[in-house]
């Protein structure tokens, strides 16, 4: 262990030097402000029309809806989507309880909720892809190997790095967003319940284990299941890393897998077996707010099963290539 702390160092020293890493804080200070103006022109248009009456809005949000089950033109599985919707938002209403409090927390949540599929994971896939495949493409992995150290170690170390950084990116992502958006809706809302349980059982929602939380705790339980899908991506892209000799592929492929996965979740209801891809199960905390699942069956213990055996797999991989394959040609 003692002889691995320097490798860690070094792999440390490296990233903090790569200009990727900090394209990634400026894209999210770039971004996060364009998402916050719009949902300040949302809520300024919606205080207009309800003039602040947050019930009347949202009944509006259910007849709306309501009506679109009848439409010829909207798609069954969306149909299914707004049916699991409507109960929820009853539910809400019938306990007095606003579900969008404005405010930058529940700004914060929101945000998070929407960007575990595919925003955070290419933040990710940034910095994890030219790990290893980096190395090759400048030639510094010869210098890398030429160290009395064992070939597993130099890669745990690169291991331990990413998941250090990739940890640091989750933070940011929340403290960003909750920096920003807090400037314009308001730092308050941690203490605002939330409801938290809802079971769906085709398009009907079981309440009989719902309760409410408070935010900070919601976010709390969001933030390990945005961490651990993180975690899992990260693995997957450093496997991808030490597969392939060049950088651009190693991210064309994992950028290819995450745009699949987004479009998979939308229109694969029908192919079940499609449960079992990765990039299906990434938006873990859908099944905090009770979404429906991708494909019926699906449920917050199965995705972390699939996905911990996807980060387990490419662990395997990765270790048994680079400690067998003759990287120095």
């Amino acid at each position: 262990m003692s002889n691995i702390m320097p490798l860690i160092r070094n792999e440390t020293i490296k990233m903090v030097k790569k200009k990727r890493l900090y394209i990634i804080f400026i894209v999210l200070a770039v971004l996060v402000p364009m998402f916050t103006y719009a949902q300040m022109k949302s809520a300024q248009n919606n205080r207009d029309k309800f003039g602040g009456d947050w019930r009347l809005e949202l009944q509006q949000a259910i007849t709306d809806n309501q009506n679109s089950l009848g439409s010829d033109r909207v798609p069954e599985e969306f149909k299914k989507y707004r049916a699991v919707y409507i109960q929820q938002m009853q539910y809400y209403l019938e306990n007095n309880i606003n579900p969008k409090e404005p405010g930058g927390v529940t700004f914060t949540r929101e945000f998070m909720n929407n960007a575990v599929g595919l925003f955070i994971p290419l933040l990710i896939m940034a910095i994890a892809s030219d790990l290893v495949s980096g190395e090759r493409t400048t030639g510094t992995i010869k210098m890398l190997l030429t160290r009395p150290v064992r070939r597993w170690k130099v890669l745990l170390s690169k291991l331990i790095t990413l998941i250090m950084f990739v940890s640091i990116i989750v933070v940011s992502a929340y403290v960003i967003c909750y920096g920003i958006s807090g400037a314009v809706f308001g730092y308050k809302g941690f203490g605002i319940p939330v409801f938290t349980g809802f079971k769906v059982v085709g398009t009907d929602v079981d309440m009989s284990a719902v309760h409410a939380v408070s935010q900070w705790q919601y976010m709390l339980m969001q933030a390990g299941l945005i961490w651990f899908v993180s975690i899992i991506v990260a693995m997957l892209a450093f496997m991808v890393s030490v597969l392939v000799r060049s950088t651009a592929a190693s991210i064309v492929i994992m950028m290819a897998a995450l745009i699949a996965g987004t479009i998979l979740t939308n229109m694969a209801a029908s192919w079940e077996t499609a449960k079992y891809l990765f990039m299906v199960n990434l938006e873990l905390p859908n099944y905090l707010s009770g979404g429906l699942p991708p494909i019926e069956g699906m449920n917050l213990g199965f995705s972390l099963i699939v996905l911990s055996i996807w980060g387990a797999a490419s662990l395997f991989v990765s270790f048994l290539v680079f400690t067998k394959r003759d990287i120095l040609n």
